[in-house]
């Protein structure tokens, strides 16, 4: 009896063992395959947060040079809304010494005065602070000649001193700034000297 139990013991150990060697290699496949998943998971993840990143930083890019742009426009309005408001006072100063076509230049005036206001307006909400400075420095010069302007205009033989030293007063004291201003908005843009 003792052989048959020996027969049948190594019987049962040889089907548990087969039995067994199934299972753990089962198990080692499902183990092998669930980390083969985890990491493609994990590389889809890194591929998925580096083109997410990829994607953040072309809206960036994007952002700035529609930004770059948009100051690009409201420095070329400004400038030139600027520089013709000047032009147009000079115009006055003009027409008011000699006595002719004085309303048409005032017309021509308010009509770039406020263009110039409209510019200077928008500008505050798009430019920055550095050029919003030189900007602000500008519009008082312009402000404070376009009132002595008018003030002269309403009486031109009365102040006939007055209008002469305002025409260096533009020269010296208005042009200057709106160079700095020019100066302030091409730095801000990165054009070079």
């Amino acid at each position: 009896m003792g052989a048959n139990w020996a027969g049948l013991l190594i019987a049962v150990v040889g089907v548990a063992g087969t039995l067994g060697a199934a299972l753990l290699t089962q198990n080692r496949a499902d183990r092998t395959k669930r980390m083969e998943l985890r990491a493609a998971a994990e590389q889809r993840h890194e591929e998925r947060g580096h083109a997410e990143e990829l994607l953040r930083a072309e809206q960036a890019r994007q952002e700035q040079r529609e930004s770059l742009e948009r100051r690009r426009t409201c420095y070329i309005t400004l400038n030139t809304a600027s520089r013709q408001y000047l032009t147009s006072m000079t115009n006055y100063l003009y027409a008011l010494q000699r006595g002719e076509d004085v309303d048409t230049s005032l017309k021509e005036l308010e009509a770039c005065r406020l263009a110039y206001r409209d510019s200077y307006a928008e500008s505050q909400m798009v430019v920055p602070d550095t050029v919003l400075r030189s900007s602000g420095t500008a519009k008082k010069r312009l402000n404070s000649a376009y009132g002595k302007l008018r003030k002269y205009g309403a009486a031109p033989a009365t102040y006939a001193d007055e209008l002469a030293a305002l025409e260096g007063e533009l020269h010296d004291e208005v042009w200057p700034y709106l160079g700095a201003l020019k100066q302030s908005m091409r730095a801000d843009l990165g054009v070079a000297e």
